[in-house]
Formats: C-alpha cells, structure tokens, sequence
C-alpha cells in the first residue's frame, strides 16, 4: 500500500477527550474517530488491525471445530421475557419499539437468540456436541462510555455458544474453548492471564475472565507466585486460617459493655475513641437482598464482596439498605448497627469466626458495644467467605504468596448449564428416549476491545508498538529523499518484491522531510521499518530497525529482501 493513496490522517496534538494511552494514540495514529458518545468509525489503518484480530479468531475457532453463523443484531422482547432477563438486564439493554408497538431491543448478547434456534433445530443427542459462534456488533446503552473503544455503546464482539447432552460433553466444550482462548491471545502477541470470574448478567456456574495484564487495566487480578491460580477481585476467595476456624470459650469472654460513641460512625473514629485495632472491630452492614432483608459482619480492617454476598444467598438483586431501612432494621441510624438483639438473618465472614471480645455498633444512637461474641450474644445463621481479597492474604488454593495486579478483559468464557435452555424449553431426547435440558456454555471476546488493550499494552512516549500479528502493516518502507532516482528506485524494488512474498507494506512515498515519516511511522506502531536514504546507500545498505528494539542495524541492500523476511518471521515466531 502506498501512502499518498490511502487514509491515514495522524494528528501532531493529543485531543481533549482522549483519557487513556490506547484512545489517545488510536485518534492520533488515524485509527478511530468519535462519531458520539461511545460509538467510533474505524479507519482504514485501524480496520486493519481490527480484521487481522478477527482472523486469528475465526482461524482458531474453526480449528476448534466451532462453526460460524450470523444472527440479529435487533432481538425480540418476547425471548428476553422467557429468559426472565428483560427487566433483569437493566438500563443498558437498548430498547425500542418498531412501527407496529413492539417491544425489541438491539442485541448485547445473543444467549436467547441462540437458544431459540437450536431448540427449533436439535431434538437428539446424536445432533451434539455443537458449537456456534458469529463475529458481530453488540450494543450496549453505557451509562458513561469512556476510554475509547474500551467502554463504548457500539462493539465488535465474538461469541460462541456451545450445546452437550450433559455435564461431561459441557465440561470438555468448555476446556477446549478455554485453550482456544489462549491460542488466540497468544497469536495476538498478549501477556495475559486467565482469570476465576463471577458469571454476572450472563448467569451460569463458574466462568473465566482473560485479562491482558496492564497497569491502565480496569480490573485488578489476582494471581499466585506459586501456581497458576488467578482470579479477578470480584471472584478472589480468601483462603480461611487457623484461628477462623476456631471458636471461642465462653469461660475466656469478657462481660458485654456499652459505650457512648457520640457521632462517632466510622471504624477510623470508633477505633481511634476506644484505642483498638480495625480488626477487634466488626462491622455489621444490613442489606437488601431481594425482599429479604439480612445483615453481614465483617471485620473492620475488611471489605464486604457484595457479589460473593449476592452469590451465598443466591440473590438476583442486592444492595445496601438505605437509612430509613437501617433505622427500623436496627433502631439506629447508620454507623451504629450491630448484631446484639437482631432477629433478621446474620451472614458472617470466616474472620469473625474465632474472634473474641470484638466491639459492635449498639443498635442505639451514639452507642457501641464491648466483648461482644458470638454465640453468647449473637447467632451467626451462615458463616462464608465474604470479604475482598487483600495484600497479606494467602492463595486459596496452595497457600502460596499472591501478587495484585491491574488488567483489561478481552475474553469471558462461561459455562452456563441450564439456565436458559430450562427456561426457554431447549430439551432433547436421550438414548434413553428420556427428555432433558441442554447443557450450554458461552464464550466471549471484544474484538476491538483486544485492539486497544494490546496498544495499553505496547506502547512508548512515541506511540503504538503494535505485535506483528495484529498491526495494519507488518513493514513500512521510508525513502527519505524522494528527488534522488536511487532512493527511489531501491525502495519501489524493496516494496514489490517484499509485496509478492505476501508482506503487508506501507511504502511512504510522501514528499514529507524525514522527521514526519518517522515520527508517523512510530506513531502508527508498524513493527518493522526500512529506511532508505543517500547517505547509506551509496555503500550499498539501507537501515533497518523493529519498533520494539533500540538500535537499528544496517544491511546491504542486495541481501535486504532476504534479512526484511527473516526479521518478520522472527517477530512473527515470538507470538506462537
């Protein structure tokens, strides 16, 4: 491809509404632009990239032996109602009705979509194990789209959806969609991992996140030094210890005390008043789960997880109890809530297991209470793990040393069992003539999405340094001096020979002073670069140099085609 004929409009100034590395560097290297809020064109350089990511997909999908298909992007209300998740799925579900009053929305996912189909389709086991997927745009109404194409409104997405006759077919489905995943993000040139997640919105049993680690990331991960454990922070358990095991002896507790703690709500002003430690204090958070209303303890140097909470009581909806609530949950205003005298349902993290004459709110104003322990002065209906993993912590799994960190998800996979083909009627007759449920999973990657993280992934103070793999071109050619026949000439040889091996080239054939050609050629992240110039040429060599290495080397200009190839199949092998 030859600059002066494509579409690559780079910007010198970075733009107010760039926020993160990867928006601000795909608007300045000419990949996107804004059309709204949450909605970008790709262009020509960054449809490229986009397109090579879907290739590697497909590729991988197929070879998994999932097929491809296309469905709706509009969905009907009727198929959302059955899945119980029209009301559930809340505000971001774009929503609107056709000519004729009826409700649709624009599809964020396709699980009732899919399941409509096969259950019209597959009546037999000996029609499973299947595994469909398509690759395109979702939508999703965010309440504040930010960071470019990494929270948008409009996406590219692949997803797949896998059907089994039973919990083993659904489990080796799952695993080879969980190695299908790390061929892809390998190919992709990623540092990743691949992470424990809660199911969220899509519901199910248990699913992984892939994260691309980053320090721009979202989501924080958490991984073992040890093994290969990791988990994101919503799903991270914490592993119980000795004393959390324990109870305590009534004969060792000390006589329950009030306190007057006036105005005090915080653990910093309790702890601070009453010259204790965060963790001889517990807290005693009430919330709504559903209908029910039910309280949790945690100690006061942790945090609640409110979606293991969610989990544990096998609540759709859950959230903190406002202060009316509290008051006549409690009797007291919010900051003063404890579990002496409570008669709603206790749910207490592990940590408080074992504790001894710990401090509670009092359930009156201005007031706490000393040497409260369970049992003697509370009933603890269900002990869980409940808490935010934390530095100190130990892995959950081996017991090992665990490292926080910060990363983008890129993939989701999930294993759904059957939550929608129970509730959509999608069932099959076994080899025993029996009628069953088919067992699904689904499994998730935003395509450009894995663009962006790749870019806050690989960048430096002068832009993109795109994985060979991924980038709109794998070689840019710069001929400095464009007056000079031989400079010409050598880069227009270079280029079509280069182009008949099947590189993809961009030859910068602008009349532009050398300094814009390489700062667009940095910009832009093309992995290898060729410069040709009088200086060099004049005893046979040209420079080359790959955007990710410092120093660039010379090569005679003879043997160049030859060098340029090896180069980019050396860069092309680091990404297997």
């Amino acid at each position: 491809m030859r600059y002066s004929n494509y579409f690559i409009p780079t910007l010198k100034e970075t733009p107010a509404e760039a926020e993160i590395v990867s928006h601000r560097l795909m608007l300045r290297a000419g990949l996107i632009r804004k059309l709204a809020s949450g909605i970008y064109t790709y262009l020509p350089a960054g449809l490229k990239s986009l397109k090579k990511v879907e290739n590697i997909i497909r590729e991988e999908m197929n070879r998994s032996g999932a097929i491809e298909i296309l469905m709706p992007a509009v969905q009907p209300s009727e198929l959302w109602e059955e899945s119980g998740r029209w009301d559930y799925y809340g505000r971001e579900l774009f929503r609107f009705k056709d000519r004729h009053n009826r409700d649709s929305c624009l599809g964020p996912t396709h699980e009732e979509v899919i399941t409509d189909l096969v259950r019209r389709e597959i009546h037999s086991y000996k029609q499973m194990p299947v595994n469909l997927y398509q690759i395109q745009n979702k939508f999703r109404d965010e309440i504040r789209p930010r960071f470019g194409i990494m929270r948008c409104r409009e996406f590219l997405m692949k997803d797949a959806y896998s059907f089994d006759a039973d919990e083993a077919g659904a489990d080796r489905s799952y695993e080879i969609m969980f190695k299908t995943y790390n061929n892809i993000f390998r190919r992709c040139g990623l540092k990743f991992k691949a992470a424990e997640a809660d199911t969220g919105s899509i519901g199910g049993s248990f699913s992984h996140e892939f994260m691309v680690l980053a320090d721009t990331g979202e989501d924080y991960i958490v991984s073992c030094l040890n093994c290969d454990h990791a988990a994101n922070l919503e799903k991270a358990e914490v592993r119980r210890t000795d004393d959390e095991a324990g109870s305590v002896n009534e004969k060792e507790m000390g006589p329950l005390e009030e306190v007057e703690t006036p105005d005090m709500k915080s653990v910093e002003k309790v702890t601070a008043f009453l010259s204790i430690s965060p963790d001889q204090l517990v807290k005693t958070l009430i919330l709504k789960a559903n209908e029910e209303v039910v309280a949790a303890l945690i100690r006061g140097d942790h945090e609640l997880n409110e979606i293991k909470l969610k989990n544990m009581l096998g609540a759709e909806q859950l959230e903190l109890a406002d202060p009316q609530l509290v008051a006549e949950a409690t009797g007291a205003p919010i900051g003063f809530a404890g579990p002496h005298g409570l008669t709603m349902k206790i749910i207490a993290d592990y940590a408080i297991k074992g504790m001894k004459d710990f401090v509670t709110g009092g359930n009156k104003k201005d007031l706490h209470l000393r040497n409260v322990n369970t049992e003697r002065d509370f009933h603890v209906d269900t002990f869980g793990d409940l808490r935010v993993a934390m530095p100190g912590d130990s892995c959950p799994r081996c017991g090992g040393e665990i490292r926080f960190g910060k990363g983008i998800e890129v993939g989701h996979v999930f294993k759904l069992g059957t939550k929608y083909s129970e509730t959509m009627g999608a069932v099959f007759l076994d080899k025993h003539g029996k009628e069953k449920p088919i067992v699904m999973g689904c499994y998730g990657i935003g395509v450009g999405r894995t663009v962006a993280a790749a870019i806050e992934q690989n960048h430096d103070k002068d832009g993109i340094i795109f994985p060979i793999t991924i980038a709109p071109f794998e070689v840019v050619i710069l001929p400095l001096q464009m007056n000079e026949k031989e400079v010409i000439d050598a880069a227009e040889n270079i280029y079509r020979e280069m182009s008949e091996k099947g590189l993809d080239i961009l030859l910068d054939d602008r009349d532009l002073r050398a300094g814009f050609k390489f700062k667009d050629a940095d910009l832009l992240g093309t992995p290898l670069r060729i410069t040709i110039g009088t200086r060099h040429l004049k005893n046979g060599q040209i420079e080359m140099k790959a955007r990710s290495e410092e120093e660039s080397t010379l090569i005679s200009l003879q043997d160049a085609p030859a060098l340029i190839m090896e180069k980019v199949d050396k860069l092309h092998d680091s990404t297997k």
